[in-house]
C-alpha cells in the first residue's frame, strides 16, 4: 500500500544521524505491517535498515539478533548444536502463520514492538530470559525484558524517538531444553493461545502469549501446579478478539501447559 502522507524518508547512516523524535513519525524496519494499512496520522519515516546493523552475532554469552534483523535470517542461520534451544526460531516464524515471502522482510524487532498478542517473536523473547536493548534520544541505552516492554494489545513503554536496537538472548537459556503448543481456531487462523516451556536448574519456565494481552511468565514445577498457577491469573489478562474468547483462552491454555510441562519432566527423568 502507497502511504500518501509520506513527505519525508530519513535514512540515517549512523546514530548521530537519527533525527529528535516529533509528531508523525514512524520507524521502519521491514514494513510488512505500517505499508499494510494507511497510516493517516504519520508524515515521516525513519528507516533504521540504513543503520546497517549486523543481524546476528553469537557473543561470549549468547546471541544478539539485531531489531533489523528477518524472520528469514533468523532461522537460516546456523548455530553452536548444543544450542537446542535455537530450535524455537523455526517454529516460531511457522506460528505466525506468513508467507515465506513476509519472512524476507518482516523483521524480529518489527514483530515485538508491534506488540500484537499473537507475536510469535515476544514469546520466544520470554521464553528464552530475552534483554532488550532500547536507544533513547538523549544518545543513551536502556535494557529491559519482554514482560516489562509489553504491556498490553499495541502498547509497549517505548518513549517517542526510542528505538528497539538488539535482542539478547543468554546462553544458558539457549542450551536448555524447550517445547513449543500453539492452538488456533483455524488452520491457518492466528494463534489463539501460543505457550513456550522451557526447563531449568530448579524447575520450569512457561511464557504464555497470544492467549493474554501481554505476555506472561510462570514457574512450573509439575503439570497440576501448573494448571493451579493458570488458574490464578487475573481475569482481566485473557483476551478475546476475533480469533478466540477469553474463556475459551483460559481453558485451551491450562491444557497445554499441561501437557507442556509434562513433557519437559518426563524428558527429565
Amino acid at each position: 500500500m502507497d502511504l500518501h502522507t509520506i513527505d519525508t524518508i530519513v535514512e540515517p547512516r549512523a546514530r548521530r544521524e537519527v533525527p529528535l523524535p516529533a509528531p508523525g513519525d514512524a520507524i521502519l524496519g521491514g514494513g510488512t505491517w505500517l505499508y499494510s494499512e494507511p497510516q493517516p496520522g504519520t508524515d515521516r519515516l525513519i528507516d533504521i535498515t540504513a543503520l546497517g546493523w549486523p543481524s546476528l552475532a553469537i557473543t561470549d554469552d549468547g546471541l544478539d539478533i539485531a531489531a533489523t534483523c528477518t524472520i528469514e535470517q533468523l532461522i537460516e542461520a546456523s548455530f553452536p548444536p548444543e544450542w537446542t534451544a535455537t530450535s524455537l526460531f523455526r517454529q516460531c516464524a511457522d506460528a505466525l502463520v506468513a508467507s515465506f515471502k513476509i519472512w524476507t522482510t518482516a523483521t524480529v524487532g518489527g514483530n515485538i514492538c508491534l506488540a500484537l498478542p499473537a507475536g510469535s517473536m515476544i514469546a520466544l523473547a520470554a521464553a528464552l530470559d530475552a534483554t532488550l536493548t532500547i536507544w533513547q534520544p538523549d544518545g543513551t541505552d536502556r535494557t529491559t525484558t519482554i514482560t516489562e516492554l509489553i504491556t498490553g494489545p499495541r502498547r509497549t513503554t517505548l518513549a517517542p524517538g526510542e528505538i528497539l536496537r538488539s535482542i539478547h538472548l543468554p546462553e544458558t537459556a539457549l542450551r536448555q531444553d524447550v517445547t513449543l503448543r500453539r492452538i488456533s481456531q483455524a488452520p491457518l487462523g492466528r494463534s489463539g493461545a501460543l505457550l513456550i516451556g522451557r526447563a531449568t536448574a530448579d524447575g520450569y519456565i512457561l511464557a504464555i502469549t497470544a492467549a493474554t494481552d501481554r505476555p506472561l511468565l510462570l514457574e512450573a514445577g509439575s503439570p497440576a501446579e501448573t494448571r493451579s498457577a493458570i488458574s490464578r491469573i487475573s481475569s482481566e489478562r485473557w483476551y478475546t478478539d476475533p480469533h478466540g474468547t477469553a474463556d475459551w483462552r483460559e481453558h485451551v491454555t491450562a491444557m497445554l501447559a499441561e501437557d507442556l510441562v509434562a513433557e519437559l519432566v518426563e524428558r527429565r527423568t
